[in-house]
């Protein structure tokens, strides 16, 4: 009998890979796909790594493909628009061993930046799209892609959602297969997508669209459910476990594949029940096409286009009652804040210091936007620091960015930063960057990078110098600072924001996070000699509070021992709890 474990979506994802006889996998770091990869590294048997974005995580699976093996690359929502170039043109050439690609989405914006759906990329791209509900199918629905994906000669989506990723559910272990390396076959017509190749290629993307839709129908990933046939629903995914909750006695379709769309198995299910609904989070993807076919439906017009859905929300709104997005009940507002011993606290709190307009990026430090900080002004996507301060120098001048820095951390710089860094330069910029270096991928949980010098297996390797990489690029000014020396960080940022050239600041001090035995010496406040001046509260650390009777004190259970609020203290009233 076949051993049965609890797994989250994410484990069950890695595990499909790991049954289906996956051999490499390439992903970037990206709430919440993250942890795929953080489980597919236990399996020995698929060679695992972490590529330094989406786009060349996607070329390399697209690449073990090419060769005859079956590869996978899991990334964020919008990690799929930095591989949309790949995406989009693989779409065209096809595969030879297997190719998916886990997509996680984030319904809600728990993590994210904007709330799109992979669902509208795929149908772009034309590429098909699978799409589980609970731990177990997400499991299963990896390896039909695998299956499906060599016999459909395409890549295959399988989309997750931040509710599917971090669940939990029973998944029954099954044993490896392992899969015979299809034989490289030199094929130029195929693989090479030059635009007379490619116009061949578009042709057997329709046509295969065309056998998807026609053999969809029959696909074991889909379910039919027939109940009270008064009611039935369309859905998919997560929002089918809302549905078996509000709705239990509705018939029910619930798809697995979401794109293309199975267009016989939909019209008969329609056609057996009087009134039906299509549920759906996010984008009408599906409601939208069915109603293009002339079935009458209702799907958007009751329920939400934003955030997540529940089995409550569903009850509201088939009942009639008017669905919204907000909660019935406001809870007290808690922002996200910097952890205690942040060495980016010690970087913002020089740059409000000196009333320093931040151009921002995607990551922890994303956070020095909110009070008391205040210092980051914008926050596009990966990259966009650089290149948004570039825009605004080509726009109004260099002299509007003299209090302006290009805000991005350390793997976001490897990410997508080098690119913008090198377009200043080509372009004859004179704006500063500031590269925020902790030593890993702090929002997302701690993963290396190629400027840590570990890979995903924990293997040391080669460790990029950023600063050599940066003068390589061209620029000529290039600091390298402590991050708690704020002294130093503050005439350092001085200058380089002074000059009309380019100039480079990497602020260095490993996330607090990453090795809490590191913490030798904390600090408490002297209530004898504290003048009770607020100094040390600007920064808005969490583990400095002020209490009703007006003295400030250190939380000793929180404090990290950075030494962020001695340095701002002008009274010597914070001091090393060992000289107490």
């Amino acid at each position: 009998m076949a051993e049965k474990v609890i797994m989250l979506g994410n484990e069950a994802f890695a595990r499909g890979a790991y049954e289906a006889g996956c051999k490499v996998s390439s992903a970037y770091p990206g709430t919440p796909s993250t942890e795929i990869s953080e489980y597919i590294v236990q399996y020995d048997e698929i060679y695992s790594e972490w590529a330094p974005n989406e786009k060349v995580a996607l070329e390399v699976a697209i690449g073990a493909s090419i060769s005859g093996v079956r590869a996978l690359s899991s990334m964020k929502h919008v990690g799929l628009n930095v591989a949309s170039d790949p995406l989009f043109t693989v779409a065209y050439a096809g595969v030879t061993g297997g190719l998916v690609i886990i997509v996680a989405d984030d319904p809600g914006l728990y993590s994210s930046q904007n709330e799109q759906d992979t669902r509208a990329v795929a149908r772009a791209a034309k590429v098909p799209v699978l799409e589980p509900s609970d731990s177990h199918e997400a499991k299963e629905f990896v390896k039909f892609a695998f299956e499906l994906s060599e016999k459909y000669d395409t890549p295959v989506i399988v989309r997750s959602t931040t509710r599917l990723s971090h669940s939990q559910g029973m998944v029954e272990l099954n044993d490896r297969i392992e899969v015979e390396d299809k034989p490289y076959v030199r094929d130029f017509a195929k693989n090479v997508m030059m635009p007379s190749n490619a116009k061949g290629r578009h042709l057997v993307v329709e046509s295969r669209d065309l056998a998807l839709i026609k053999d969809g129908g029959s696909f074991p990933i889909n379910k039919v459910e027939y109940n009270d046939k008064k009611i039935g629903i369309i859905t998919s995914g997560i929002p089918y476990q809302y549905v078996k909750e509000a709705l239990p006695e509705a018939s029910v379709l619930k798809l697995g594949i979401v794109n293309p769309l199975p267009k016989s198995l939909i019209e008969e299910f329609a056609s057996k029940v009087e009134t039906l609904y299509i549920v759906e989070e996010l984008d009408p993807i599906i409601e939208e096409q069915v109603k293009s076919w002339g079935i009458e439906a209702i799907g958007k017009d009751i329920l939400t286009i934003q955030g997540e859905y529940s089995a409550n929300l569903l009850r509201r709104a088939i009942n009639g009652e008017k669905v919204v997005v907000a909660p019935a009940v406001q809870l007290p507002n808690r922002p996200p804040i910097l952890c205690p011993g942040c060495p980016h606290r010690s970087v913002y709190s020089v740059l409000n210091k000196l009333k320093i307009h931040g151009a921002g990026d995607i990551g922890c430090y994303t956070l020095g936007a909110v009070a008391p900080l205040s210092v980051l002004d914008t926050t596009i996507c990966m990259g966009a620091s650089i290149s948004s301060l570039h825009g605004m120098e080509k726009a109004k001048g260099k002299d509007f960015v003299k209090n302006w820095v290009a805000i991005i951390g350390d793997s976001t710089f490897m990410h997508t930063g080098i690119n913008s860094l090198i377009n200043m330069v080509y372009n004859k910029a004179t704006g500063t960057v500031m590269i925020l270096d902790n030593s890993t991928t702090g929002m997302t949980g701690h993963q290396d990078h190629s400027a840590t010098g570990k890979t995903l297996k924990g293997e040391e390797t080669y460790c990029v110098d950023m600063a050599a990489l940066c003068k390589a690029v061209g620029v000529n000014h290039v600091y390298v600072v402590n991050a708690f020396d704020t002294k130093e960080l503050e005439k350092v940022v001085k200058e380089a924001t002074a000059m009309d050239e380019i100039a480079v600041i990497i602020a260095q001090a490993p996330c607090v996070l990453l090795d809490k035995t590191s913490i030798k010496t904390q600090y408490y406040v002297d209530i004898s000699v504290c003048k009770k001046c607020g100094m040390c509260l600007k920064p808005g650390c969490p583990a400095i509070t002020k209490q009703e009777s007006g003295d400030i004190v250190i939380n000793d259970t929180m404090c990290n021992g950075c030494g962020l609020c001695m340095t701002l203290c002008k009274f010597n009233s914070i001091k090393p709890v060992q000289t107490q």
